[in-house]
């Protein structure tokens, strides 16, 4: 019996190697060219607590991180007794005999992990243990991990091949362990490599390089889960000349940081989570009247307050539109799955430079610890801007134009005050009404200026359609898919382009007798959203701190197509 897609969890306590035991799954299935798709949450503490990392492999495409287990992996009994219910009727359940006992149940059997791994030399091979005995149970080849092992593990360091040794002994003795066990999920067909070169990597490193790619010169940002990998990846790579990478004392030094070097002329960006958003509204407020590119990456988590540091949520969105107090929207992109934050990044820094203003990118947890193996970028097909600089002379008048007028720099020729007040065409401040007005529409109108027609549509003459956004992209697809086959009427719509909204999409959008938008969060922002723009759109949501699965969204897409449908016939 073939199984084309497995899903495998691995729970237990902070420290006990579960997160490494799904990286090397991982790593090693994308490396022979299987698909792959991760999910990890922790909590918050440095060390210790629940966690659990899930990881999907297929020999196709994978759009969300999957409803039921086919494996459980438990490093200990609450991790059992947690994550139990979720493991399929066929699925198998790999405990940590050495930690506790269970009867058997038909279900599930143990094995030693520490046991066996120090039998091998090395105590920290006990992931290997693990890793091979999932091997066995989808008949995975031998071959495939000891390669990825070889790799992994020749770092020219003089211990190496000991390291090496030891853990193709405790992917044996995994293998050995499930072998006795009798259990069986089928055989994983072989991988095919597929002809383009991918690279397997989450959400934060893949924004990151999309950021340098177009060319990003500072980074700015003060640690906060679950943004801080992006402080980390930019202190270790945005390096050379022109380029600066900062740990910031505070979310308020890193807004006005950045705001400061955008107003040098510099590309400049901070990455942030709920909490540190919204203490950088003041300094948003700043950037947007004093009209100063940059660009603040939310990766929203469970709130409010402290909320759910390391959960996932889409509850951001309304506060990414109007950070500030006073009349201000900034733009907003939302990228769906890793690719897109490659290029949601890149998007961002353009839109910065292009309107000259802040810009918000909206990330979120599901996305920032969600590991992908995507195709690797084409840098050559890059797109990078830069903003318009005043080369004139002196005597220059910044806020003269209606819209958009180039911008002068520091040191250069028609030099102008930036500061927070309303202000004449040099700069100064003024409180004339009629120099309120004209700003206040100045800077409105630019927003236009990034106005694109990018978006996705499918079955578009349907009246009924669904338009997820962010992370909910992948399950909401899913979905959609297995709906489709299942014959029900339904569009697909989506983009990473939240303001300003495609034009035409929004036209089509308009026109419907319901737009469906699933999202994690309790008020149903995005579609309430859409309903001031003239859209009838209603919010499918959940707040749990976790993704959708897939299942729960087809029952509840066709419970709300079921109820349009008898309040037309009613009608």
């Amino acid at each position: 019996m073939e199984t084309k897609d497995f899903v495998v969890r691995f729970a237990g306590e902070g420290g006990q190697g579960v997160v490494t035991a799904a990286a090397a799954l991982a790593q090693a299935a994308a490396q022979v060219g299987y698909h792959v798709l991760t999910f990890s949450t922790f909590p918050s503490q440095i060390r210790g607590g629940p966690t659990w990392t899930q990881v999907r492999v297929s020999t196709a495409p994978i759009l969300s991180s999957g409803d039921f287990l086919n494996v459980l992996v438990a490093f200990n009994k609450e991790a059992y007794d947690t994550h139990r219910d979720e493991v399929h009727e066929d699925g198998v359940v790999i405990y940590n005999s050495g930690d506790f006992q269970l009867e058997s149940d038909g279900q599930s059997f143990g094995l030693p992990f520490a046991e066996l791994a120090r039998s091998t030399g090395n105590l920290r091979s006990a992931n290997f243990v693990v890793v091979g005995a999932l091997a066995h149970l989808v008949d995975m080849p031998h071959e495939y991990l000891a390669e990825f092992n070889r790799k992994r593990y020749t770092r020219g360091r003089p211990n190496d091949q000991e390291i090496i040794e030891s853990n193709n002994k405790a992917l044996l003795l995994g293998r050995e362990g499930a072998a006795k066990s009798g259990f069986s999920l089928g055989t994983l067909p072989p991988a095919v490599k597929p002809e383009i070169d991918q690279v397997l990597i989450n959400g934060n490193q893949a924004l990151s390089m999309g950021a340098m790619a177009a060319g990003l010169n500072c980074f700015i940002g003060y640690p906060i889960s679950p943004a801080t990998a992006i402080l980390v990846f930019m202190e270790e790579n945005l390096v050379g000349e022109d380029k600066f990478a900062y740990q910031a004392s505070s979310e308020l030094e890193s807004i006005n940081s950045v705001v400061g070097a955008g107003f040098a002329g510099k590309k400049a960006m901070t990455a942030t989570a709920g909490p540190g958003f919204t203490l950088m509204g003041e300094g948003l407020g700043f950037a947007w009247m004093a009209e100063i590119p940059c660009v603040v990456v939310d990766v929203q988590r469970g709130g409010p307050a402290t909320g759910l540091p390391t959960k996932t949520e889409q509850s951001d969105f309304l506060t990414a539109l109007h950070p500030g107090h006073g009349d201000m929207e900034l733009p907003v992109i939302a990228p769906g799955d890793v690719e897109e934050c490659f290029f949601a990044a890149i998007k961002a820094l353009n839109w910065a430079e292009r309107y000259q203003g802040p810009v918000i990118l909206l990330s979120e947890h599901n996305l920032s610890e969600r590991a992908q193996n995507i195709p690797r970028p084409d840098l050559a097909s890059v797109t990078v801007e830069t903003r318009q600089v005043y080369s004139g002379g002196n005597g220059y008048l910044r806020y003269e134009a209606s819209t958009l007028s180039p911008m002068p720099l520091p040191g250069g020729p028609g030099s102008y005050v930036a500061n927070a007040s309303e202000h004449d065409p040099y700069g100064d401040s003024t409180h004339r009404p009629d120099r309120h007005v004209q700003m206040t529409h100045r800077r409105f109108d630019k927003i236009n200026l990034l106005v694109e027609d990018e978006y996705e549509s499918e079955n578009a003459n349907q009246p009924v359609v669904l338009l997820p956004w962010g992370g909910t992209k992948g399950p909401a697809r899913e979905a959609y898919n297995r709906l489709m086959e299942m014959g029900e009427e339904l569009g697909w719509f989506y983009t990473m382009n939240l303001n300003p909204l495609p034009p035409t999409m929004l036209e089509e959008l308009k026109q419907k007798e319901l737009v469906i938008v699933p999202e994690l969060n309790y008020l149903g922002q995005f579609s309430s959203y859409l309903r001031s723009k003239g859209v009838n759109a209603e919010s499918i949501t959940q707040y749990t701190g976790l993704p959708f699965k897939v299942h729960d969204l087809i029952q509840r897409i066709s419970e709300r197509i079921k109820t349009h449908t008898e309040r037309k016939t009613r009608v």
